[in-house]
């Protein structure tokens, strides 16, 4: 599993001209389901996400959680972060998980997410075309990546 967290001061998804999910401060995640993920995965990344400190602490050092600033997440899929553009110039997605399996992982990763305590967890739609509005605060953001945090 994939994922590039924003540190935001906002964010929004909509679709259709439609909003689907809108958070104040808190973290965009933006997520890619692997061929080969699984429950773990999804678990430990939500954890993770919940848990890692990049929120600002009052001496202005990057010590607090989502969790301790109390902010929200808004988690949108995105099967082009498993992309492998190491060949030619049209990126081959063949790594990515089959919609079903990856929608699963997806809305178990907004369910353990949610378990974490972070309130609100929004989402987009699953396979849906979104336009995203991040305001990203610092600029922060980090890449996780389970095959290398995980080490499996």
């Amino acid at each position: 599993m994939k994922a590039v967290l924003q540190r935001v001061s906002s964010a929004k998804v909509t679709s259709g001209g439609r909003v689907l999910g809108e958070i104040g401060q808190g973290l965009a995640v933006l997520l890619g389901v692997v061929t080969g993920d699984g429950v773990d995965e999804a678990d430990f990344l939500a954890e993770k996400a919940a848990g890692l400190r990049v929120f600002e602490d009052e001496n202005g050092k990057m010590n607090k959680s989502l969790l301790e600033v109390g902010g929200g997440m808004l988690v949108v899929s995105n099967f082009t972060l498993c992309a492998d553009a190491r060949r030619g110039r049209r990126p081959s997605f063949t790594g990515a998980a089959a919609p079903e399996e990856a929608n699963a992982l997806y809305l178990r990763f907004v369910a353990a997410a949610k378990d974490t305590g972070v309130s609100p967890v929004e989402t987009g739609a699953f396979g849906a075309d979104m336009r995203v509005s991040i305001e990203n605060d610092g600029p922060v953001t980090i890449l996780l990546d389970t095959d290398e945090i995980m080490k499996k």
